[in-house]
């Protein structure tokens, strides 16, 4: 996405009453990623703006934009294995035959029903995994990037998920797959409509699915480690907190050198200790 049609998108939103996102892929990977979010700051405070990030190594130097920028912050580095993902290449349509049983799954996808309309270079669409597979098929389709674009409701959805539902797993009751694997489920006629694209599938990396129901996947995420972000976040030299939206906030470790050796906030608290006592 180039600037100018991020400043574009950016300004699209304005008057949208909840929170506007940085996802990608992988935002932090972008060229101007530091101009992007010092323009989303002029136009939205802090308190709207969230992040979608695996705080990637050799990034670090963003910390202090980041911690300035968003008050939203969330991480998934896929490094756990009770961390799953639904097979959004799936196809519904291959998965459950009869059109209205089909239709009825996709008007209670829990992604279309808890997540989030997007923007990408093809336009703008009622639902992000829509978005993500225009640019994976290769077509249009999008909605023209303007003011109030996102002021539709469902009855304009019909187009969009008209094109894009049938092929789209989210609301297909199938297995999920552990984050750590590295491999994308794909139904035999999604891997034909891709096999032609401009980008090469790698082999080992996706697997064709068996199009078997599974009436009860495995949880999102069932872990209870507390401190799973934490620690992802101190590689930034940064701590979350949970804030009032029940979100991640982060926060910069003032002492945090990312040059030097790391060590723990008890250990740098101590050493203040010690150095305020003996001075008094």
């Amino acid at each position: 996405m180039s600037f100018d049609y991020f400043k574009a998108a950016v300004d699209s939103m304005v008057g949208y009453p909840k929170m506007i996102g940085l996802q990608g892929g992988e935002p932090l990977l972008h060229p101007q990623f530091e101009r992007m979010c010092e323009y989303a700051r002029s136009k939205f405070s802090k308190k709207r703006l969230g992040l979608w990030t695996t705080l990637p190594e050799g990034f670090e130097k963003y910390r202090e934009i980041i911690c300035e920028t968003f008050y939203h912050i969330f991480i998934n580095d896929h490094t756990r294995n009770d961390i799953y993902h639904h097979p959004g290449l799936v196809a519904i349509e291959e998965v459950i035959t009869d059109k209205n049983n089909m239709w009825q799954c996709i008007d209670h996808c829990w992604a279309q029903m808890s997540w989030s309309a997007s923007i990408n270079p093809k336009g703008a669409f009622f639902c992000e995994i829509a978005a993500s597979m225009s640019i994976l098929f290769e077509e249009e389709g999008g909605w023209k990037v303007e003011p109030g674009w996102w002021n539709r409701i469902p009855k304009d959805f019909t187009a969009q998920m008209e094109q894009y539902c049938p092929r789209c797993g989210f609301a297909a009751p199938v297995s999920r797959r552990a984050s750590i694997e590295g491999i994308d489920d794909i139904s035999p006629k999604n891997f034909v409509r891709l096999r032609g694209k401009s980008f090469k599938l790698a082999k080992g990396d996706y697997k064709i699915s068996n199009l078997k129901i599974e009436p009860d996947p495995q949880p999102l995420a069932a872990y209870k480690d507390f401190n799973y972000r934490d620690r992802i976040a101190n590689r930034y030299g940064m701590f979350l907190f949970i804030n009032e939206s029940n979100t991640w906030t982060p926060c910069l470790k003032k002492e945090f050198d990312i040059e030097a050796p790391k060590k723990s906030l008890f250990e740098i608290y101590k050493e203040r200790f010690k150095s305020s006592t003996t001075h008094d």
